[in-house]
């Protein structure tokens, strides 16, 4: 299941750093702006220890986890909407993208100088959430403009169509994220091909000095509150102490390294769960002596979906699922002991998968 989340914010703030130290693609990092003339693609593995849980119960050749991929695109500049520095270029990456992640300079630095002059990180959300409002109004605008001819011959579709889309422009141009336009859902699809920018799910990442990796510091309070009446994800990275860690070769040094710091794990590690359960996803594992495999759904799909994520015949040919969670598993240390106590359960097409679900399928080709 290809699902992407897209890092961005303004230049000179950390973003490649931080997807550096979860990317196994490494990208270039500068202390330049506009240096950089292309986005950075990498997969990320999420971080799940119920995988190594199940390994002591059931020993296994091999050992998947499941993945996110993380797009890095260009820093964007005060006006890029309008041709302004790089990061215009890369906007449309991000309509490819699924989920958002805002990284914002919360960390002074003398030897590296801010784009805007100052560090502000209310100042440089406000100024990147305008960009992305102003390229959605330019995409809702052309869409107008190719309805209000269709609607000339009374077509109902482009009339109703019409006036969905006239409610986001007026939310648009009061400065208001697409997210929070007054529109039913059954009616978001009329912008559904626009892959708006502001109508994404997005979280914001909090990029801080070492001595404020684990409190926070003036900065973080000012994210914090300037986003207290939304429903925000918020986390707390120093991308350069993450990037010290990243670069240890050993889990003992990793550990020991964030015992100094006063952490208990890489503060990226968080971030890719974030990631995960901002793009509305779980784990189901299929689990046996060959591998042990952690597959992505989105929540709410059901047994057939996930069947089908494995392979698609085994969702063509779906017969049932035979269905353990991984708390009951771990617990009773086996399959025949789920199926003794009737923790073993056998499911239908409407079964909906939960996180956590390891799935035996039983279909037919």
């Amino acid at each position: 299941m290809a699902l992407k989340c897209g890092i961005v914010g303004l230049t000179n703030i950390g973003k490649t750093t931080i997807f550096n130290c979860f990317s196994e693609t490494k990208a270039e990092v500068t202390n330049f702006s506009f240096s950089t003339d292309k986005s950075n693609l990498g997969t990320v593995k999420v971080p799940d220890n119920r995988l190594y849980e199940l390994e002591k119960l059931q020993p296994t050749e091999k050992i998947i986890p499941t993945v996110v991929d993380i797009v890095d695109i260009p820093g964007i500049a005060k006006g890029a909407s309008e041709g302004e520095g790089i990061g215009n270029k890369f906007l449309g990456d991000l309509r490819n993208t699924d989920a958002l992640i805002h990284v914002l300079r919360c960390f002074d630095d003398e030897n590296l100088l801010h784009v805007e002059g100052s560090v502000d990180p209310v100042r440089d959300m406000e100024l990147i959430n305008f960009e992305l409002q102003v390229k959605d109004l330019e995409s809702i605008e052309k869409k107008i403009t190719r309805l209000e001819k269709i609607a000339k011959s009374n077509d109902k579709d482009a009339i109703k169509g019409l006036e969905v889309l006239k409610v986001y422009k007026e939310h648009l141009e009061n400065l208001e994220p697409a997210h929070s336009a007054a529109v039913k859902e059954e009616d978001k699809k009329y912008v559904k091909d626009l892959n708006l920018l502001t109508i994404k799910p997005v979280m914001y990442v909090c990029n801080v000095d070492e001595a404020s990796a684990v409190d926070g510091n003036k900065y973080t309070e000012e994210v914090t509150e300037a986003l207290k009446e939304e429903d925000a994800k918020i986390l707390i990275i120093a991308a350069a102490l993450e990037a010290d860690i990243a670069d240890l070769e050993t889990q003992e040094e990793r550990h020991e390294f964030l015992e100094d710091a006063g952490l208990v794990e890489p503060g990226v590690d968080k971030l890719i769960r974030a990631a995960y359960n901002l793009l509305n996803l779980q784990t189901f594992f299929t689990v046996g002596p060959k591998e042990i495999h952690a597959w992505t759904l989105k929540t709410g799909m059901s047994a057939p979906e996930a069947a089908g994520i494995i392979h698609s015949d085994l969702q063509k040919g779906f017969i049932r699922a035979e269905v353990m969670h991984f708390d009951d598993f771990i617990e009773l240390g086996s399959e025949q002991k789920c199926k003794e106590v009737g923790k073993l359960h056998v499911e239908g097409k409407n079964y909906i998968v939960e996180d956590g679900d390891i799935l035996n399928i039983r279909f037919n080709v």
